[in-house]
């Protein structure tokens, strides 16, 4: 599996296992990209095992022996990988040296990886760094604000794919599997796959044909690609709490920020007191939910008129 694909496969149970038991699912997710290869390690393929936990005293289940550390480990083997996933959030949540992180903010990824480096979770000097480095090379921070709601999820549960089989060989089979729901501030959305276009979500999601686009401060004409966040309905006024301030980082847009937290994209510019369609600068501050002060808008200015000042290569 390449990494794109790994993602696509399993990130729905890590957005479960966040819901369940606490861990972060872009955590999850650079875990077990990291520990088992994207899936393509021998303890991913023989045992099931995503995330490199070994047997330990207290494990009674089926076992996998595979070099490591050292000759022949003793490592955990699971009947499936979701099997894999639920008993890493467990092994987290009831090993007494990782409570401190369940202390910390849902979105912290940088937070929860040094913590599971500095809790021994993995003997590699730069783990932390290479945890952080696949969340945001991937985006992957973007499912630690997902959330299924129960009535939602027993629906998605119960709505087996269906799958129209060929008369014979020569005939393709069509599957057809609904969207799964999740919930970003209070807002319904999905994620895009492979082929969506805006009439096939419209016509799935039960929408009117102008919806989607206005939901997402798009246009019929904007390109949508694997993986988007596509809202089903209005977006809130300000961010849920706990969601004041955003910092910036390289390449984000306004309109990248706004689908992150579902808040408004015109509401957006408001409380930042910026003129639509101008975009942030990297390490400047975005408020999610109050609006900002005149004096800060007046720092941020001078800030990016010192930056344009100094031109290339200035120190």
């Amino acid at each position: 599996m390449t990494l794109e694909e790994y993602v696509k496969a399993y990130r729905d149970f890590a957005i479960e296992e966040m819901n369940r038991r606490g861990v972060p699912a872009s955590i999850t997710l650079a875990q077990a990209i990291l520990e088992s290869d994207c899936g393509n390690s021998t303890l991913a393929r023989k045992a099931n095992n995503h995330f490199g936990i070994k047997c330990h005293k207290n494990w009674d289940g089926k076992t996998h022996f595979h070099d490591d550390d050292s000759p022949n480990e003793c490592f955990r083997k699971y009947e499936s990988v979701l099997d894999s996933y639920r008993d890493h959030s467990d092994f987290l949540k009831n090993t007494p040296r990782y409570a401190d992180l369940f202390r910390l903010r849902p979105d912290d990824y940088k937070g929860w990886a040094r913590g599971l480096k500095k809790a021994g979770y993995a003997t590699s000097p730069t783990y932390a760094e290479q945890l952080i480095r696949i969340i945001e090379e991937n985006h992957l921070h973007q499912y630690d604000l997902a959330t299924i709601p129960k009535k939602k999820r027993e629906a998605g549960e119960a709505k087996a794919p269906v799958a129209i089989q060929p008369e014979t060989e020569a005939e393709f089979t069509v599957d057809i599997v609904p969207h799964r729901v999740y919930v970003r501030n209070r807002t319904d959305y999905i994620l895009a796959r492979d082929g969506d276009t805006y009439e096939k979500i419209t016509d799935e999601m039960k929408l009117m044909p102008w919806e989607l686009a206005l939901f997402n401060d798009m246009t019929k004409e904007t390109p949508i690609h694997t993986g988007d966040v596509l809202y089903l309905e209005p977006k809130r006024n300000r961010a849920e709490r706990g969601f004041d301030v955003h910092v910036v980082e390289k390449g984000e847009t306004m309109h990248l920020i706004a689908q992150k937290y579902a808040v408004k994209l015109r509401q957006l510019y408001r409380m930042n007191r910026m003129k639509e369609g101008t975009e942030p600068v990297e390490g400047e501050r975005i408020y999610l939910r109050h609006r900002r002060k005149v004096d800060d808008v007046v720092r941020t200015v001078d800030q990016k008129q010192n930056g344009e000042q100094k031109g290339p290569g200035s120190l």
